[in-house]
C-alpha cells in the first residue's frame, strides 16, 4: 500500500468513524483549512490555519523531489514521506515544524482530518490528487496551498512558498 494512502488510512482509522451519536459540528468547507510553508536551514514549517470549528489531526511530511522537481504523485506517494511531523491542531493558527531534515530536495505535503463527525479531510493540492481523495468515504478537499518543492539547506530560502498552484 502506498505510504500517503497508508498514512491517510491509518489516520482515518484512528478517527471515530463508528460514533453512534452524530456530532453537532457544522458541515466543513474547502476554506476551513489553509497551509503556508516556509523553510530555514534544515527545518520546514507549515502554518496551519484551522477554521473547521474543532481539532484536526494533521501531518506535514516530506518526500524526495529528485533534481528539485515536483515528481509525479505516484512517485511521491509510493516511496512515502519518511520525514514528517504529526499532531492534533486546535482551532486557530498553529505552526507544525519538521526539524533535522538532511540536505536534499523535497516535496512538502500536508493533510488534516477531522476528529469529529461529519468526517472531512484536507490535503495539499498536487497534480493527480483527486484520484486519491476519491478513495475516502467522507468529504475531502484539495487545499489551495499546493505541495511545495524545497531544497535544503535552505539558507536564503523564501519566507513563504512561491505562488505556484498545481491543480484546482
Amino acid at each position: 500500500m502506498r505510504s500517503i494512502t497508508r498514512a491517510a488510512l491509518v489516520g482515518a482509522a484512528a478517527l471515530p468513524l463508528a460514533m453512534a451519536a452524530p456530532s453537532l459540528a457544522s458541515a466543513s468547507t474547502a476554506a476551513d483549512v489553509t497551509f503556508a510553508y516556509s523553510a530555514s536551514g534544515s527545518t520546514v514549517s507549515n502554518t496551519i490555519t484551522n477554521n473547521s470549528g474543532g481539532p484536526l489531526q494533521c501531518t506535514t511530511g516530506l518526500g524526495d523531489a529528485p533534481g528539485g522537481v515536483l515528481p509525479p504523485i505516484e512517485d511521491t506517494i509510493g516511496p512515502g514521506q519518511t520525514i514528517y511531523e504529526t499532531g492534533v491542531i486546535p482551532t486557530g493558527t498553529t505552526v507544525q515544524t519538521v526539524t533535522g531534515i538532511p540536505d536534499g530536495s523535497y516535496v512538502v505535503l500536508a493533510s488534516c482530518g477531522s476528529l469529529d463527525e461529519p468526517m472531512s479531510m484536507w490535503a495539499s493540492d498536487y497534480p493527480g490528487l483527486e484520484t486519491y481523495l476519491a478513495m475516502f468515504p467522507f468529504t475531502t478537499y484539495a487545499v489551495q496551498q499546493a505541495s511545495w518543492v524545497v531544497t535544503l539547506p535552505a539558507a536564503g530560502a523564501p519566507a513563504a512558498a512561491p505562488g505556484v498552484n498545481f491543480g484546482s
